[in-house]
């Protein structure tokens, strides 16, 4: 059977661009393995998706082309998108770092997407499992072979997504597409995930002891620093900041966390205290700006003086201060793809239109969404470029 556009993934970049194309009355097949649409939309935010955020730039992604993903987010920008949630009547709430939540479930979504890829005639075929892809024996297009069906199309699209949350059913199936076509591809790692401390040092174990403890702070890798929640793990170190940091970090990296703002503050904050004729031990008033159990750890290993405030050296102190406000870490590596919410890396935006998401070297094949070399910050912007990349192929498709 013969379409228009055949669009490998029914995920939100997928969805999108199945919208776009059908308005422009285009015939869409939308083929996915899954036996239902938008998994990772339903698991984002917690049930909640976390489905774009107020404030969009392509500063806030990664990529070895930091302008590629510009054209796109330009033109069709959060703003956008959350005008379509609004006219479907979606209930929303904005939530710190300008993210955006669903107030009720992320099923809303999906069948907001659904409704719309259906009302312009869009096909899907799910439970389906691709067999072979190439290019038509005659003419312009594609082949494409499945356990149900043989299909030919004009335009593919592949929106298959990355290699994070493979219980979902994540596999790199975009980009072994992307290499039987030629593309090259930017090497993935996991993304916006936590951090294995691993080590069997005393110092890595102790770190691991302190699982449930959590704390506001920073954290800076490779020159780039954010600021939110820490959670201590069995494994490491999770929350958002991690998550964050992750975007940035390659294995060997060290990672700096900053317990407090400044040291400098910190140290002169003590210094008040023993000119008041506090007797405290360090640790018990660290224990006013760290959770105690940290606190503790912190001063077993680099402050263990049992001596009250007034009698412990101010040079050792200072020291003290200055090293739990820039904390060296070296993680043994990420948790992995098991819980990395997106995968880094993907096929090399110089293959590709920043325009269009064609593929420049052969024509009528395009990529969106995370199977691209794109990766957004936490906080709504991977699937702001999903909306984007998808909206920018559906226009040409």
């Amino acid at each position: 059977m013969n379409y228009d556009v055949i669009i490998l993934g029914a995920g939100a970049s997928g969805l999108m661009c199945a919208r776009e194309a059908g308005a422009r009355r285009r015939s869409v097949l939308v083929l996915d393995h899954a036996a239902q649409i938008g998994n990772k939309i339903l698991i984002s935010g917690g049930g909640r998706c976390n489905f774009t955020n107020r404030d969009v730039t392509a500063a806030q992604y990664v990529s070895q082309n930091p302008h590629f993903a510009k054209s796109a987010l330009s033109r069709y920008s959060s703003a956008q998108f959350i005008a379509l949630v609004q006219d479907r009547g979606i209930a929303f709430e904005e939530r710190k770092h300008g993210r955006l939540f669903c107030l009720g479930s992320a099923q809303e979504l999906v069948q907001m997407l659904k409704s719309h890829c259906e009302a312009v005639g869009v096909q899907f075929s799910l439970n389906t499992i691709i067999q072979s892809i190439s290019r038509a024996e005659t003419g312009p297009g594609f082949s494409v072979s499945t356990d149900q069906a043989f299909l030919t199309c004009e335009s593919l699209c592949v929106a298959t997504g990355g290699l994070s949350i493979p219980k979902i059913g994540a596999t790199g199936f975009g980009y072994e597409v992307a290499r039987k076509f030629g593309l090259k591809i930017v090497d993935t790692a996991p993304a916006l995930d936590g951090f294995a401390l691993a080590g069997q040092d005393r110092e890595s174990q102790a770190l691991r002891e302190l699982a449930g403890a959590s704390l506001d702070c920073s954290i800076s890798c490779n020159g780039v620093r954010f600021s939110e929640a820490l959670l201590f793990t069995h494994q490491g170190l999770s929350g958002p900041v991690s998550l964050q940091a992750s975007l940035y970090w390659n294995p060997g990296d060290p990672i700096r966390i900053h317990f407090v703002p400044s040291g400098q503050a910190l140290y002169e904050w003590f210094i008040s205290k023993k000119s008041q004729g506090n007797r405290s031990l360090v640790r018990n008033l660290l224990g006013e700006h760290l959770p105690s159990r940290l606190a503790d750890r912190l001063c077993d290993f680099h402050f263990s003086s049992a001596l009250p405030l007034p009698q412990v050296s101010e040079k050792g102190l200072e020291e003290f201060c200055s090293k739990i406000a820039d904390y060296l870490v070296i993680p043994s590596g990420t948790i992995g793809y098991s819980k990395a919410e997106v995968t880094r890396g993907g096929v090399d935006t110089d293959e590709l239109s920043s325009k269009t998401m064609e593929a420049k070297r052969v024509p009528g094949l395009y990529f969106i969404g995370e199977v691209v070399d794109v990766t957004g910050w936490l906080g709504g912007y991977n699937l702001q470029w999903a909306w984007a990349s998808g909206w920018a192929a559906g226009q040409v498709v």
